[in-house]
């Protein structure tokens, strides 16, 4: 009966928040035909790239796109920097050990040699998004383009709108299915975690003063070779990989390895929610499944309430709002 509850209650946020996801903004395929023909390829290209000198660029777009998104809209407001007023949502601890910002002006660059002040920052994210999906093993997604940047930080924000690890998966659903995702396609986004860092200050407690006993022995040398103090610095950014078998790879492992033990609160409660539970099993069994759903749930994040023209602007450096 409560889980009927959940999904009916899950159910009436979508209906109620249909109007809200999609913004003012018009998106759509191949937005800058005319005003930047080569637009997307230079972005691909520029990420091909960055993806050979440093491979985990391909990681970090999935993961900006997804910062970005979750707070108020896909308007590249996470790379603000903290100047005239505007407090970096990069400070945020939801964003702790984020990386590769630097690179989005490189695209950025690359862009205004061609075709100056057209192509917005948030576009960048969202199609640097998708060509790093592709490069990691995933399915290609046609993304639409026309977003607009933010004048904004959303700092303020951050802790309401963006799930956390530890947070309970009611709440983990509820703020998806705020911007139209649906249990099946939260569960099929945190399939990034195939292809994501474990950050040692949100699992040393399973390690120290003594193993949990239901982590996998060798997993777990692992684990504190990896994390070898209980206490760890947050600002050395330790981690672990979540996938050992195929990290650089975004398929269904994740899956299998959750329904033996998930190293976060997160992904054990995906195995243990009735919401939940058969589609990760679903996914373990079918990586062709996964990658379907995750790029229909990927797809809707990234048209997450986009800004219209007069609400947002093209940025002509990505960290900084314009000055005029």
């Amino acid at each position: 009966m409560a889980i009927h509850k959940l999904l009916s209650n899950l159910s009436l946020i979508i209906l109620l928040s249909f109007h809200l996801h999609f913004g003012n903004g018009e998106l759509r395929l191949n937005y800058y035909s005319e005003s930047c023909p080569n637009a997307e390829e230079i972005v691909k290209q520029e990420v091909i790239s960055l993806y050979h000198k440093h491979g985990n660029t391909a990681v970090s777009w999935i993961r900006t796109l997804f910062h970005d998104c979750m707070v108020k809209s896909c308007d590249a407001s996470i790379l603000l920097e903290s100047i005239n007023g505007i407090q970096s949502e990069k400070k945020s601890t939801r964003n702790m050990g984020m990386r590769n910002f630097k690179y989005i002006n490189t695209i950025k660059d690359a862009l205004e040699k061609s075709c100056p002040m057209t192509v917005s920052c948030a576009d960048i994210v969202a199609l640097s998004a998708r060509d790093g999906v592709v490069l990691l093993g995933g399915p290609h997604i046609d993304i639409k383009t026309g977003r607009k940047d933010s004048k904004e930080s959303h700092f303020a924000e951050i802790d309401e709108l963006l799930p956390n690890h530890n947070d309970s998966m009611t709440y983990v659903l509820t703020r998806f299915q705020s911007v139209g995702i649906d249990v099946e396609g939260t569960v099929a986004l945190l399939g990034a975690h195939s292809v994501g860092r474990v950050h040692c200050v949100n699992i040393v407690d399973r390690l120290y003063p003594t193993v949990d006993p239901t982590l996998d022995p060798d997993h777990a040398e692992y684990l504190k070779r990896r994390c070898p103090n209980p206490n760890p610095d947050p600002n050395a950014v330790e981690y672990s990989r979540n996938d050992l078998q195929t990290p650089m790879t975004l398929d269904n492992m994740y899956y299998k390895n959750i329904m033996n033990k998930g190293l976060l609160i997160v992904d054990q409660q995906l195995v243990s929610s009735a919401a939940t539970s058969s589609f990760v099993e679903n996914m373990a069994a079918d990586n062709d499944y996964f990658h379907q759903q995750f790029s229909k749930a990927l797809l809707i994040l990234s048209e997450n309430n986009p800004l219209s023209e007069d609400e947002g602007e093209i940025r002509r450096d990505c960290r900084f709002v314009n000055s005029n």
